[in-house]
């Protein structure tokens, strides 16, 4: 690793930091304005006030909080109704576009022209209509200039004026005022959901760091986000878990964390026992009868496991950043028999060969609800907690994070659901369930990937290893004798964590995945490092200038004049829809990708536009802090914690 990224000494304890700190409140230096600089906040706040007299047009009356793509939306839905007032429900098709013809794009013409060719119609071709849809816009301080190109396509270029004074006002109000606004109030995110006794692995990783983007997505969207740990606590191997308690430990109650050791090696013995002694087996089988009876010395040893694996996994949330809240197996089992009930009583199960089952169309295996010896299992777990979610804790949207060998599973479950009445039959429409399948983590010979003896990977072990190695590079830059041992423990920490998670979430969820510490931990290319090193290098232009930029939020104000300006400001102006698509698709790779193509073009602006002690030197500050605040909120939406200073 070339560079390494360091903490600034007087910054307060990592866990507090809000990704919308921003740079004024880590620097002290007293501001003192220079003529130039007194010339310069003159010149770009006249400008600022000549533009706010203008008349308010359609736009500037519209909701604040809606995106570029929303306002030009409502601007081309007026436009698509007086254009053809014969065709009803007309949804504008706007999209941002990379052409040199605009910053934004409609394409509707072609679709309008097909329902109305052939009919009495004042228009020709495409080309005419989409004349026509230009014509008819509503006046706007958005728009800049329009035209029409190809088939009828609309294209659109932004004011310079209001992109800068939408950027200005996200400095003043806060990176939460560009948060989208989605057509769902609460959510489940149900994710990680590992098996009691055994411990974390690297297959736990991808549900863990996914899910909780996905969560921290939504939330910043202002959806109430129900995070749920959906975790194996119930089930016939704590039969022999309970019976290898007993046996091992006399005071057996007394057994904790340390006496009992590594739960994992705890549940290996056990198996071996299980598999090789009939007599143990018998009595493991007949403690799970005793468990699921609610027999008390049984209910007990179960809690005691349960407990100890509990600590392990919250270790290891706790070092990932991840909040969750716990409702296992066994929380939703009581609630199994009244869904049976009224899935039956709604005709969906039938008997089959000794089981209950459901049939459903499309499927050529049957959703086994009730086994043939009368247990209960996945499906009719995951049926009652359908049930539990909709109807006591009033969700709209359940998201299950798992990986895609269980796509089949839950394809199945959703449909009963939704044969049962209760999830939407139209997959756009809420209530409705989802599942967000991801690939394989592989190692280097492209097989899953294990440690040398072919074990799994424990995640603990996988986090260390990140942490020491960014340790061990910092201690070589001599780091170790510039810092305390907290400051180098925790800048390790931020960019190991950091390093793992952006290489998982840069990759679409869908594929697998190779595992290389030496490609998270290069700071060229589209890496975690990289883009903590262009945070941090912002970071220092601003402390640079010496200026202080509260100061300058308020006084001065941002001009595009130059290209790269505007180039920059766009690809900002655009940080609110990307993180709609992000989670209506729930796909966290788009906002990975955003967020390296914001750094290409901060770089970009910055190679080509002087900042510190030139003209527009107010302006282009006040950039560099839009450009680091929407930085620091992707940061935080995939949960990683910035650093500031080389």
């Amino acid at each position: 690793m070339a560079s390494i990224l360091a903490y600034e000494r007087h910054l307060p304890p990592l866990p507090h930091f809000s990704p919308s700190t921003s740079i004024a409140s880590l620097t002290f230096a007293p501001l003192y304005l220079s003529l130039p600089l007194l010339a310069d906040l003159l010149r770009t706040t006249s400008r600022r006030l000549i533009s706010a007299t203008k008349k308010r047009s359609v736009s500037t009356m519209a909701n604040e909080e809606e995106n570029v793509k929303q306002k030009l939306s409502k601007l081309f839905e007026v436009a698509l109704k007086v254009t053809v007032p014969s065709v009803v429900d007309v949804e504008p098709l706007v999209a941002a576009c990379t052409g040199k013809f605009g910053d934004y794009q409609c394409n509707n013409a072609m679709g309008l022209w097909s329902k109305i060719k052939g009919k009495e119609t004042e228009f020709k071709g495409p080309p005419a209509v989409g004349q026509a849809i230009m014509r008819n816009l509503p006046q706007s301080d958005i728009i800049e200039s329009c035209s029409v190109a190809g088939p009828g396509f609309v294209n659109v270029k932004l004011s310079r004026n209001w992109m800068a004074q939408s950027i200005q006002r996200m400095l003043i109000d806060g990176i939460d005022a560009w948060a989208p606004r989605l057509p769902v109030r609460r959510a489940v995110v149900d994710f990680s959901s590992p098996n009691i006794a055994k411990e974390m692995h690297v297959g736990h990783l991808r549900s863990t760091i996914i899910g909780d983007t996905i969560a921290r997505m939504l939330e910043f969207s202002r959806v109430e986000v129900l995070r749920r740990n959906h975790v194996g606590d119930w089930g016939t191997q704590f039969g022999m878990l309970i019976e290898f308690l007993f046996e091992k430990f006399s005071n057996w109650e007394d057994a904790n964390e340390a006496a009992i050791g590594d739960l994992q090696e705890f549940y290996k013995e056990s198996k071996k026992r299980f598999d090789s002694d009939p007599d143990f087996k018998e009595r493991a089988q007949k403690a799970v009868v005793r468990l699921q009876g609610g027999e008390q010395k049984y209910r007990k040893a179960w809690t005691q496991i349960c407990e100890i694996s509990r600590n392990e996994f919250n270790r290891v949330y706790q070092r990932l950043g991840v909040q969750l809240e716990e409702k296992g197996e066994s929380f939703y089992n009581p609630y199994i028999p009244a869904v049976l009930e009224e899935l039956t009583s709604k005709n969906l199960v039938e008997d089959s060969q000794g089981a209950r089952v459901i049939f459903l169309e499309g499927f050529n295996i049957p959703l086994i609800v009730v086994k043939s010896d009368g247990g209960y299992n996945y499906a009719s777990t995951d049926l009652a907690a359908i049930w539990y979610r909709l109807n006591e804790e009033k969700a709209e949207w359940m998201i299950y994070v798992t990986d895609v060998g269980q796509q089949q599973h839950f394809d199945m479950v959703f449909k009963a659901a939704k044969r049962a009445g209760w999830l939407s039959t139209d997959d756009n429409a809420y209530p409705k369930a989802s599942h967000v399948g991801f690939g394989l983590v592989l190692g280097d010979d492209k097989k899953r990937f294990r440690t040398r003896s072919s074990e799994v990977v424990r995640l603990a072990d996988l986090l260390d290893e990140a942490k020491s190695r960014c340790k061990t590079t910092l201690i070589e830059r001599g780091k170790g004798d510039e810092w305390t041992e907290e400051e180098l423990e925790q800048t390790a920490e931020a960019i190991g964590y950091g390093a793992v998670k952006y290489a998982d979430l840069k990759s679409n969820r869908l594929t697998n995945y190779t595992f290389s510490f030496d490609q998270m931990l290069n700071d060229k290319g589209n890496t975690a490092v990289y883009l903590q090193y262009a945070h941090a290098r912002i970071c220092s232009i601003i402390r640079k200038s010496g200026k202080d930029i509260e100061e300058l939020k308020s006084m001065g104000a941002i001009v595009l004049d130059h290209a790269d300006e505007r180039a920059l400001g766009l690809h900002l102006l655009q940080f609110s829809e990307v993180v709609e698509e992000a989670c209506t698709n729930l796909l966290p790779n788009v906002l990975c990708e955003y967020l390296y193509n914001l750094s290409e073009f901060f770089t970009t602006f910055y190679s080509n536009c002087q900042v510190v002690g030139s003209a527009e030197e107010t302006s282009r500050l006040l950039l560099c802090e839009a450009t680091a605040t929407v930085m620091r909120k992707c940061f935080y939406l995939l949960g990683i914690i910035p650093v500031y200073k080389i």
